[in-house]
């Protein structure tokens, strides 16, 4: 049965996320200070909010990334850097430790610059959400599904703008209700997608960013588990065919029972996300075990070692030379080149160096399809960001519409960025939504 709630609602935030919260919050506290009463909502399908925060990094989450610069911070998302230029001059990954701190939740920096709290726990980053949005005095009703957004017309400027329809599965029942402004922070939901679309935005399609590869190889099967700490990988049309435009990438590379994982193949998967997708995650991969290291480099080092006497009756085993790549992919890589681990290295021919140089720094891959990274799944697309006002995070087509987070056409690599993206849109879009 559906029942009509008169008194209106300021704000109705769709979704009980990070960027939910953090606009809710941001909004509250505003009136608060200005001495306005103000009546924000957050609904969230879900049983609790803030799913997405309790698992990441492995539930210690991963909150930020220590990384204070907007120019380069801008340079970790495939998209969206544009136009999170100007938002991230104005919240940025140091604002995010001092709103933290400031509600005594104290964050640490690891080697490679992701920040967790010093608690190591998710419940940490959740509960420090959670009661500042209660002494903020946001309601937040949970088992709440979005049935319908309308705008409604002709309404004046602090007037109800919305009527929206929920299901609360808690009271078993349907409700109307009315709110000034609404803010979507609903992650790539594609019910939620097709609602923005029927009040007039364009849906850049939503596609997965941040998988492995799947790749089945006779040179990388049982070797799971096995990892080198800094490999480059590129896209190729075909497995054997023209590179692609997408900018390769570097980082540590590990081999799984699947394929390939790590942070290079993680940061080229959200590079080329989209590009995959349209090949049915059907392509090519150039590995280079050796990164920076060139193939004439390489071949260079391995004719050196060839021609030094204590070296050229050894059986082929230069791998002192490259001693990052595990002895039990080098031996694989080897074989690959056609050398026989009973050769002695005198006997190896110019032509089987090269290979072996190629093996090592250019060997040519088939990527078969995707996994996920674990459940932290990511998407890339959304609501088109030239549609957005990035100073207010309003709508430029629906006044009293705003957005943030993952709805938008905006996603990051994986190491705090999307939940800095989070932050900071959320943020914004409480400032405007407060004032």
């Amino acid at each position: 049965m559906e029942t009509e709630v008169e008194q209106p609602w300021d704000v109705i935030v769709i979704g009980g996320g990070p960027a939910g919260y953090f606009a809710a919050i941001r909004c509250a506290e505003i009136a608060q200070e200005a001495g306005r009463p103000v009546r924000v909502l957050i609904v969230e399908r879900a049983r609790r909010p803030l799913g997405k925060v309790i698992i990441s990094g492995g539930e210690r989450c991963n909150v930020t990334h220590a990384c204070f610069e907007p120019a380069k911070l801008v340079s970790y998302y495939p998209r969206g850097a544009a136009a999170l230029r100007g938002p991230f001059s104005r919240f940025q990954p140091r604002d995010t430790v001092d709103w933290f701190a400031k509600r005594g939740v104290v964050l640490k920096t690891e080697a490679d610059g992701r920040m967790f709290p010093i608690t190591n726990h998710s419940k940490t980053i959740v509960d420090c959400l959670e009661e500042a949005a209660r002494q903020a005095g946001v309601v937040v009703w949970t088992q709440t599904g979005l049935l319908d957004c309308q705008r409604i017309p002709e309404a004046a400027d602090q007037s109800p703008r919305f009527r929206i329809q929920l299901r609360r599965d808690v009271l078993d029942c349907e409700q109307v209700h009315s709110a000034r402004s609404v803010l979507f922070a609903s992650g790539s939901e594609s019910f939620c997608h097709s609602l923005i679309a029927r009040l007039g935005h364009t849906i850049e399609p939503p596609v997965p960013s941040l998988f492995t590869f799947k790749i089945t190889d006779t040179r990388l099967a049982d070797l799971a588990g096995l990892s080198v700490p800094n490999a480059s990988l590129r896209l190729l049309a075909d497995s054997a065919s023209e590179k692609v435009s997408i900018p390769p990438q570097q980082g540590p590379l590990l081999i799984t029972h699947w394929g390939l994982s790590g942070p290079a193949t993680l940061k080229l998967s959200a590079w080329g996300a989209r590009w995959l997708f349209e090949c049915n995650y059907q392509a090519g991969l150039l590995v280079n075990w050796l990164h920076p290291l060139s193939t004439e480099k390489v071949l260079e080092e391995l004719q050196s070692y060839r021609i030094l006497p204590e070296n050229n009756r050894k059986k082929p085993g230069a791998h002192a030379l490259f001693a990052q790549i595990p002895i039990r992919l080098w031996k694989r890589l080897t074989e690959a080149a056609g050398i026989s681990e009973t050769q002695n290295w005198a006997d190896v021919s110019k032509i089987a160096q090269r290979r072996l140089a190629e093996e090592l720094t250019a060997g040519c891959y088939a990527i078969e399809g995707k996994g996920i990274f674990k459940d932290e799944f990511v998407t890339c697309g959304g609501v088109n960001l030239d549609e957005v006002n990035f100073k207010t995070m309003q709508s430029r087509l629906v006044p009293g519409l705003f957005f943030a987070g993952e709805v938008l056409d905006i996603d990051g690599l994986t190491g705090g960025f999307n939940f800095q993206n989070a932050w900071t849109t959320g943020w914004l879009a409480g400032e405007a939504l407060g004032a």
